[in-house]
């Protein structure tokens, strides 16, 4: 493993896209540009802080603002809009996303605020189409965060960070999902009695990536790793992350389809991370690459 890029607050989700990742910072507020030799551009600025990102197919970027619940749409000459806003269907800060090949976005938010002593609540994903319209698409879940869609394009995975599982819907022609099921199960879910309760899980998925053999390599935000995943749960692969970091979000791509970007940052303490930029984007190589 290999570091990649450093000087960030808190990188979360990563995407290979057009020749370049592309990552989130949160507390720097920007959503950066990264060429594979390394030069790095500010691709957006964002007030409420940025997550999750996708893109249409005409190519305006998608990018989840968290703090404000809105999805905010970045067009081709750099201006941003507002795509959808969620406020009105999500129950607290917007999360990751994953965004199909039609443009449809599947949303997460946190549920409940995980900053101060609410108690902990589960959440339901957004489903937005391409023309800004959206409602509730899933059930209940355990904080839901980081998605992928299998690549026949039929199956969307979702982890439950705080549920130690991930969980699989089948998608509709029209981007409905039905069939919530458990995709893979790493212990028993928590209580979520409080949030100490809640967060005693054996396997933390984050955010994720799929590949070509519809294995999911996905961040364990609380040991320090990323493990490549197949239907069912078995661990084929793990990658630690960097001594006394954690992992909070991955990515594949690069020319040729096997890097392994890792989102890496000493801890998720909010104002540890807004006041030293010590998080870091490592890579390794894989054998199997990016789905698609």
């Amino acid at each position: 493993m290999k570091k990649f890029f450093g000087g960030g607050h808190f990188y979360e989700g990563a995407r290979w896209h057009d020749g370049h990742w592309w990552v989130s910072d949160f507390y720097a507020k920007q959503v950066l540009k990264i060429a594979p030799d390394g030069r790095a551009e500010v691709a957006a600025t964002l007030e409420n802080q940025p997550s999750g990102l996708g893109w249409l197919p005409n190519g305006d970027l998608l990018i989840v603002s968290m703090e404000d619940r809105r999805l905010l749409r970045r067009r081709a000459d750099g201006s941003l809009v507002v795509h959808a806003d969620l406020s009105g269907l999500a129950g607290a800060w917007l999360n990751d996303m994953v965004v199909d090949s039609k443009g449809r976005a599947y949303v997460g938010n946190f549920g409940f605020d995980l900053f101060s002593d609410d108690p902990p609540r589960q959440a339901r994903l957004v489903q937005v189409d391409p023309d800004g319209s959206a409602r509730i698409a899933s059930g209940e879940l355990m904080f839901p965060n980081g998605s992928v869609i299998t690549g026949d394009g039929k199956t969307l995975i979702v982890a439950e960070s705080f549920g130690n599982r991930m969980t699989a819907f089948t998608i509709a022609e029209d981007g409905s999902l039905s069939d919530q099921r458990i995709w893979a199960q790493f212990g028993p879910p928590p209580s979520w009695a409080s949030l100490h309760d809640m967060i005693k899980v054996d396997f933390a998925p984050d955010g994720s990536a799929i590949d070509r053999e519809d294995c999911v390599w996905v961040a364990d935000a609380v040991n320090n790793r990323v493990c490549r995943v197949r239907a069912g749960g078995e661990i084929l692969q793990e990658v630690k992350g960097p001594e006394n970091f954690g992992t909070y979000a991955c990515a594949l791509g690069g020319p040729d389809g096997r890097s392994l970007l890792i989102c890496a940052a000493p801890d998720f303490d909010r104002d540890r991370r807004r006041a030293k930029p010590e998080a870091v984007l490592m890579m390794e190589t894989v054998a199997v690459p990016i789905a698609g």
